[in-house]
């Protein structure tokens, strides 16, 4: 499990060291991709294939299917940590994140995202007012 939040330096490479506590279960690949707000999704790669399964299984010729495929797939990249735990971070996600020099790892259950940190400030700030409005946590039914 992916719990807190860490402000990582990416070197002159765009490797990104990954949080100690969360070496372990990435050790064996991640796949890294877009999320649908501005930042990037680091899964391991046992739970991106638990992901691809439940995508594969939705229909061919849907909309919502296929958009979600295509942001999905046609955005990912798989790696393996090199010894220092670190992964590069592709061109094109950093620039879709914005991330340059600096990002925000946040640990969000299954999977972890990628933050550029002024982007993670103002999501943050949307999460703090949206958690105030108790409705919102019971149509979760939680």
């Amino acid at each position: 499990m992916f719990l807190g939040e860490f402000t990582h330096s990416l070197d002159e490479k765009s490797r990104l060291t990954l949080p100690a506590k969360f070496r372990a279960r990435l050790a064996d690949g991640v796949v890294m991709t877009t999320g649908t707000d501005k930042c990037l999704l680091i899964y391991p790669l046992d739970e991106f294939k638990l992901l691809f399964e439940r995508v594969s299984a939705l229909p061919v010729m849907g909309r919502e299917a296929a958009t979600l495929r295509r942001m999905l797939y046609s955005n990912a990249h798989d790696a393996v940590p090199d010894k220092q735990n670190r992964v590069v971070i592709p061109q094109p996600l950093r620039e879709y994140a914005e991330i340059t020099n600096e990002a925000v790892v946040v640990g969000v259950g299954k999977f972890i995202e990628v933050w550029n940190p002024r982007e993670w400030q103002r999501a943050l700030e949307e999460v703090r007012a949206h958690a105030s409005q108790k409705e919102t946590w019971a149509s979760l039914g939680i």
